[in-house]
């Protein structure tokens, strides 16, 4: 599974405000340090506020700030209110079109796949991903599980 790139930048605009809690940010200066272009973050942006992890200011000094604690925001959350749908193989998506439709177990293999996912996401929280360096060195592949994972998933 892939998530779309709206949901990455969705991510790291989520980041970078919560990294700014005594001001505004404006699209201008998050498009600046990520190099991601405005038109792009307007829609990020709008669905972001519309999903109420966002709060937005219209007009001169307006700009955006985050409609809750970080350690209120979950990744999860974030997640299925960016992604349009989740359908890893068509016949989710209800196409019965399939000829092993009613002898085939990918779909639940998928879905249980799909669930693990979602349910990773769901243990972490914006206050997760906020680098612990200075604003604009962001650390990737830091994060830590607050569980130990094997080759095989969480341990029990």
């Amino acid at each position: 599974m892939r998530l779309t790139t709206m949901t990455d930048y969705a991510v790291r605009l989520l980041i970078y405000v919560a990294q700014q809690p005594d001001r505004l940010c404006t699209i201008a200066e998050v498009a600046n340090a990520y190099a991601i272009s405005e038109a792009h973050l307007m829609k990020i942006t709008h669905q972001l506020s519309l999903s109420g992890w966002l709060e937005t200011v219209r007009g001169k000094g307006g700009g955006m700030r985050l409609a809750a604690a970080p350690s209120a925001i979950n990744l999860g959350a974030v997640v299925r209110s960016m992604e349009p749908d989740f359908y890893l193989v068509d016949c989710l998506a209800g196409n019965t079109a399939c000829t092993l439709t009613g002898n085939c177990k990918l779909t639940g293999i998928m879905n249980g796949a799909l669930q693990n996912l979602m349910q990773y996401f769901n243990r972490y929280t914006l206050a997760d991903l906020l680098p612990q360096a200075p604003l604009g060195v962001v650390a990737c592949g830091s994060l830590q599980p607050r569980m130990p994972i094997t080759p095989y998933g969480p341990l029990p």
